[in-house]
């Protein structure tokens, strides 16, 4: 365990020096949600019928989609991904450590970094500097401590699919058709784009099954008060079973493709 924590740690260190990517990051995620925060009043303003989100729900719900965009699985990790390439997974190979966890340590590595880098100004910002329609309401205490165990099972299942995406090299080693294919696919169906409680309930009911939902929408209910503490415990299980199921077909596609794995080069 302290091989992976040693990884994490490293990783992070190295991740956090790129502060001046991560403030220019932030100011295009803080525009960009303004500009969904003023779609969305218009979609309100224009509407007589009760919506299961209230406006200042879904202002909520925006803000901290764009904070905690870092934490999508929207890209695998790149020198992982050189490593396939290029042959040098054999070295990986060689370490007295499991492959899959330590790629799987690299990853929260990269999920965390950026994130914190964006999310404190975000928050600030969205928090105290905003007039008050546009700015991110507080939550409960019980709110927030659901928002945080929901966000920590969000890294857990945006980490598989991260080592999915990773793997995925094994066999396609140029990796542009899944790192195009997956944003679109997660930024849709996770709430990103349209918050999920504002789609039809049939199509909601749909989306809460897939894994994406776990990743935005669940812990943005939690912080907004659309869903009580009390559920708390039925979305964590579904974040785990998740998890545990991408995981394991992970760490499957992981053992398959090393068997056919061939290093040319001398």
């Amino acid at each position: 365990m302290k091989v992976y924590q040693a990884i994490i740690r490293l990783r992070f260190m190295l991740l956090v020096q790129y502060r001046v990517a991560a403030l220019a990051g932030m100011a295009t995620q803080f525009m960009w949600g303004l500009v969904m925060i003023m779609v969305l009043e218009a979609f309100y303003l224009s509407t007589s019928q009760p919506q299961p989100l209230s406006f200042a729900q879904a202002v909520g719900y925006t803000w901290l989609g764009q904070a905690m965009l870092g934490m999508l699985p929207w890209n695998g990790d790149g020198d992982i991904q050189e490593l396939i390439r290029s042959g040098n997974v054999a070295y990986e190979l060689c370490r007295p450590v499991d492959l899959y966890n330590q790629w799987y340590a690299r990853a929260i590595a990269l999920r965390v970094a950026p994130t914190l880098l964006r999310a404190v100004p975000l928050f600030a910002v969205s928090i105290f500097l905003l007039p008050e329609r546009y700015s991110l309401a507080l939550p409960t205490l019980g709110g927030f401590g659901a928002w945080l165990a929901a966000t920590l099972g969000a890294l857990f299942l945006g980490c598989a699919i991260t080592n999915l995406m990773n793997i995925s090299l094994l066999w396609t080693i140029s990796g542009e058709g899944i790192t195009r294919l997956l944003p679109a696919v997660v930024t849709i169906f996770s709430g990103m784009v349209i918050p999920l409680p504002l789609f039809p309930p049939w199509a909601l009911r749909i989306m809460e099954l897939l894994p994406f939902a776990g990743l935005v929408d669940t812990p943005a209910r939690f912080f907004t008060g659309q869903l009580p503490p009390s559920q708390l415990w039925v979305f964590l299980a579904r974040q785990g079973v998740w998890t545990i199921i991408l995981v394991l077909w992970g760490r499957r596609l992981l053992t398959r493709g090393l068997r056919r794995i061939v290093v040319q080069g001398g």
